[in-house]
């Protein structure tokens, strides 16, 4: 029991709670929005239909309807949400990291340094490549090479 509640108590647990939290409120504002301001704008853009940019594959047939003004909102509204989450969240820790990095005197080529076996790949492939270029291949007159 005592695993499990140093669990929950760690902070990353906590910050994931609020984030979910946080990111119903904000996905409800944006639904919001979307609909109520920018949905009857696409919807002007299809003319005197009341459907807006809709229409029914078969006429009296609510199912058949294809929305393209609903498409076009939840589009605007992943943009909207995408940029907001970049600038209010992203962007802000990336830039706390970074001082938070100068302060303790590392570079951003100590944080993102390659694993030891990307490295070792690395290697190994340039060993490769200078070999090929170094050594003769056989040529094998009866295929045309």
């Amino acid at each position: 029991m005592k695993g499990f509640k140093d669990f929950i108590m760690q902070g990353n647990v906590i910050d994931l709670a609020v984030g979910v939290v946080i990111g119903g409120a904000f996905t409800a504002l944006i639904g919001a929005v979307v609909d109520n301001l920018i949905q009857p704008v696409v919807n002007a853009a299809g003319g005197t239909n009341v459907d807006g940019l809709a229409f029914r594959l078969i006429q009296g047939n609510e199912a058949t309807k294809m929305d393209f003004g609903a498409l076009i909102s939840a589009i605007i509204a992943f943009l909207i949400t995408a940029a907001v989450v970049y600038f209010v969240f992203v962007l802000p820790i990336a830039k706390a990291r970074q001082i938070a990095r100068a302060r303790k005197g590392e570079s951003a080529e100590e944080e993102s340094a390659a694993p030891e076996d990307v490295v070792l790949l690395t290697e190994i492939r340039d060993l490769l490549s200078s070999q090929r270029g170094t050594a003769t291949l056989p040529t094998d007159t009866t295929r045309g090479l």
